[in-house]
């Protein structure tokens, strides 16, 4: 069955919601692929400039033939989890629909998520802050975006395009929670890097909503092509969050009031000259499953 999404509005109904999730037909896949895939698999490392934390690029390869433009690529932060969420039926039905590059950029680790490395690389310096701390009760750092996105810049993408005949039109980013933060932030500073973005659950709650000050000096989107968001929210993403135990009450209530920052961020940037902006909301679905949940639309997202 080929994947497919529609263009939602931030008004479209609830019904018309679920009807798509019903044809997509929506499942959380955790296997990784297997050998017959119809895909190809290759790998490669890398290292932080400080060699603080090292980096596990797998590329996916669809075995059809690509475009005389090459395949329109989609890389996956928190790659290994990504990577894990992407399953045989789910890659067979893409390959067959409209097939697609995808490269999934996590960490050498055997856990799905290395929490110290991405709250460093997914998370923007905030002015004034030496360092900007992700968390300094447990004494983790953040702000280390740019510098991952100069080793993407430099590094990464100019590796996949190497490996891979990749359509420079169709680029995607695609982000979870503090990938989801990245990606917006990378549409905001460096809309140049990737033509489509797709956020999922973004944590628009850190340092108190720090990305929509930057969201409001965002540079402009370069002239003479084509940008696109797809932004994604489930039902229970912000509000669990927000209202994790420890937090006091007055930290409680000023994440709280970011539970609507989503769509209204979508409705801001829908207004954006240049930007094709899409929202699509997931009710009742909670924030750790909106990871596999925002995987099939992307895919469709991305391979359009």
């Amino acid at each position: 069955m080929a994947c497919s999404i529609p263009s939602f509005s931030v008004s479209a109904p609830r019904r018309s919601l679920l009807l798509t999730l019903a044809a997509i037909g929506l499942q959380a896949c955790t296997a990784a692929p297997p050998a017959a895939t119809p895909y190809r698999s290759e790998s490669f490392g890398l290292a932080s400039a400080d060699g603080q934390r090292h980096y596990r690029v797998q590329l996916l390869l669809p075995d059809a033939r690509p475009p005389a433009r090459g395949h329109p690529l989609l890389v996956m932060l928190d790659g290994n989890a990504a990577f894990d969420a992407l399953g045989h039926e789910l890659l067979a039905r893409q390959a067959q629909s409209s097939p697609l590059a995808i490269a999934t950029l996590g960490y050498e680790t055997a856990q799905g998520l290395d929490l110290a490395a991405r709250a460093f690389d997914y998370t923007p310096p905030v002015p004034g802050e030496t360092p900007t701390w992700d968390d300094a009760r447990r004494q983790r750092p953040g702000g280390g975006a740019d510098l991952f996105l100069d080793l993407v810049a430099q590094q990464v993408l100019p590796e996949l395009h190497r490996r891979a005949p990749c359509d420079p039109a169709r680029t995607t980013l695609w982000g979870h929670s503090y990938g989801g933060l990245l990606a917006l932030y990378t549409l905001f500073t460096r809309p140049q890097l990737f033509t489509r973005y797709a956020a999922a659950d973004p944590s628009l709650w850190w340092h108190d909503g720090y990305l929509l000050s930057v969201e409001q000096r965002a540079r402009p989107l370069p002239p003479g092509r084509p940008t696109q968001l797809l932004l994604m929210a489930g039902g229970a993403g912000t509000a669990t969050r927000s209202q994790r135990p420890g937090m006091d009450g007055e930290a409680r209530n000023r994440r709280a009031m970011l539970s609507e920052a989503t769509p209204q961020l979508a409705e801001r940037q829908a207004r954006r000259a240049g930007l094709a902006t899409t929202y699509q909301p997931f009710p009742g679905v909670g924030h750790g499953p909106m990871r596999p949940a925002s995987i099939p639309p992307t895919l469709a997202f991305a391979a359009a």
